[in-house]
């Protein structure tokens, strides 16, 4: 019997062709999304479910799809989808991350030149039956420095067009090498160069725990008189009423906003501003942007249902059925490694090397490098999936090298993660133990025992006594509960680490009064997903 789709959302008739084209049987309601409760009734009669952003796909629903194999986002944005409930059913969450990269570009550059130029209100102004030619001086973006923050697939693009305008083009990302640079001609600079030198700032990352607020008073105040701001990639990146008052003072002279903190955004601290140009959320509103989405995600789900292949998953690496039973658990400590990795390093990482010792060395590794690598990159792009991740990788110009070794020391099988940045070497090391739980066993080259929780603080220190206790009173008399608790040292006297996993997250003033003690070296609050 051939596999049965139902496509409950606005897709094109292409993209329902090609489901048809490929023998899959497919039912088209377009307005079905919108109907919950007509949707809940006929979803278990369906192998796949292809959306857009009207359906929502939740645990309710979830539940009821009883066989359900696949669902489908025709886009990025996957907030309609519960995807843990569908990754405890064994159901595949795809997206479409690569199919509005140049739509998105295109519309900051739109916006640039709007802001640059006051076209909006120029435009207003002259339906209104004015002509106000001198109110509207503009300026030229030819020869000015454009400061793009966040050089990945999308600002890459925004470099390539900046460059094609003859601005001088910096750009700020942890993870762009300077090979990367070179071939997007663009000079790599860090946040506050940026902050410093850009007659126009233009933001393309992620909204993550780094990243929010990026654009605060405090840094504003850092850049030049007259700087105008682009914000089509996430809401929140930008302190909204910080900006306003620059905006008012003169200090930022224009300011062109897709997204806001909160949407649908029908208040906010720019609107009504002289100069402030406003859009709701149109970054991926193209109908070229909708129509290679729509297509992509229709192939990918036809490959999965019909040849088990998986591409842009967000919930399971590229591996078989029965891969899975023995990798799973293997996986998740791939991830929990990169995940370290990822949120200790803040410099460009040039190198990424992976070492699989006994008998995980003879899984599958691509699957298990995949996993690693988005575990670091996720630090900073929530956005990578195991799939995705090797292509940023080599987008960024990382390498990546794989050693298979035979069974050394006393566990039966572990996996070591090392980068390598311009600065220095960072590894880790972890195991699964006959439980199927991941275990930390070796950091810095120190050998440890230490169970992954959800929230972890990390410290380094060098060994002298008091620590354990200073870290226990700490914890205990700021209402933070220590439910494990690791040490290890290079040897009497030298370094030391301490890892303790706790029950919930600690405060950053809690963080602060171990520092002030003087008696560490780093003090890092870590999160894993141990779901």
């Amino acid at each position: 019997m051939a596999p049965k789709v139902l496509v409950s959302d606005k897709l094109s008739e292409t993209a329902v062709q090609i489901f048809r084209d490929r023998g899959i049987d497919v039912d088209f309601m377009p307005e079905l999304g919108k109907d919950k409760e007509k949707l809940l009734s006929i979803i278990d009669q369906y192998d796949g479910l292809a959306i857009r952003s009207a359906s929502k796909a939740t645990e309710k629903l979830i539940a009821a799809a009883t066989n359900l194999k696949v669902i489908g986002r025709a886009g990025i944005g996957v907030d309609n989808v519960d995807i843990p409930a569908a990754s405890k059913k064994g159901i595949i969450v795809m997206n479409t991350p690569f199919g509005n990269m140049i739509t998105t570009a295109e519309h900051a550059i739109a916006m640039m030149f709007a802001v640059a130029r006051q076209i909006p209100e120029a435009s207003a102004s002259t339906h209104a039956g004015k002509w106000e030619k001198s109110k509207f001086m503009g300026v030229e973006l030819t020869g000015k420095t454009l400061g793009v923050i966040g050089a990945g697939n999308i600002g890459g693009i925004v470099c390539e067009r900046g460059v094609g305008l003859k601005m001088k083009v910096i750009a700020y990302d942890p993870f762009l090498s300077e090979e990367r640079a070179e071939k997007l001609n663009v000079t790599k600079v860090e946040l506050d160069e940026l902050f410093e030198r850009s007659d126009f700032i233009t933001l393309h990352v992620p909204a993550t725990d780094k990243t929010r607020g990026m654009i605060s008073a405090e840094n504003i105040a850092k850049m030049k008189d007259g700087v105008r701001i682009i914000n089509c990639a996430r809401g929140g990146l930008v302190d909204e009423a910080a900006l306003a008052d620059a905006l008012k003072s003169g200090k930022v002279a224009g300011a062109a906003f897709d997204v806001f903190e909160v949407e649908p955004a029908t208040d906010s601290p720019l609107f009504n501003l002289p100069n402030v140009v406003c859009t709701p959320h149109l970054g991926a509103a193209t109908t070229e942007a909708q129509e290679n989405v729509a297509l992509q995600v229709a192939e990918q789900m036809s490959d999965y249902l019909l040849t088990g292949a998986v591409t842009n998953a967000l919930n399971m690496p590229s591996v078989t059925a029965e891969e899975a039973k023995v990798m799973g658990p293997w996986v998740k400590l791939a991830e929990h490694l990169g995940a370290f990795i990822g949120q200790m390093t803040d410099e460009v990482i040039k190198e990424i090397q992976i070492t699989y010792n006994g008998t995980v060395s003879h899984m599958n590794l691509e699957a298990l490098n995949c996993a690693g690598i988005a575990g670091i990159m996720k630090a900073t792009n929530p956005d990578v999936n195991m799939v995705s991740a090797q292509v940023i990788a080599k987008e960024r110009g990382v390498k990546i090298s794989t050693t298979t070794q035979d069974k050394s020391g006393v566990f039966d099988g572990y996996v070591k993660l090392t980068v390598v940045t311009d600065k220095r070497e960072r590894s880790i090391a972890g195991t699964v133990f006959s439980d199927g739980k991941p275990r930390f066993i070796q950091i810095k080259g120190i050998n440890i025992d230490a169970e992954i929780g959800e929230h972890m603080v990390y410290t380094t220190n060098k060994d002298v006594p008091g620590i354990i206790g200073t870290l226990g009173q700490t914890m205990g008399e700021n209402g933070v509960n220590i439910a494990n608790f690791t040490l290890g040292r290079e040897s009497s006297g030298n370094g030391a680490i301490a890892l303790l996993y706790v029950d919930s997250p600690v405060p950053a003033d809690v963080l602060q009064k171990l520092r002030d003690t003087g008696m560490f070296n780093q003090v890092k609050t870590l999160s894993f997903d141990v779901a």
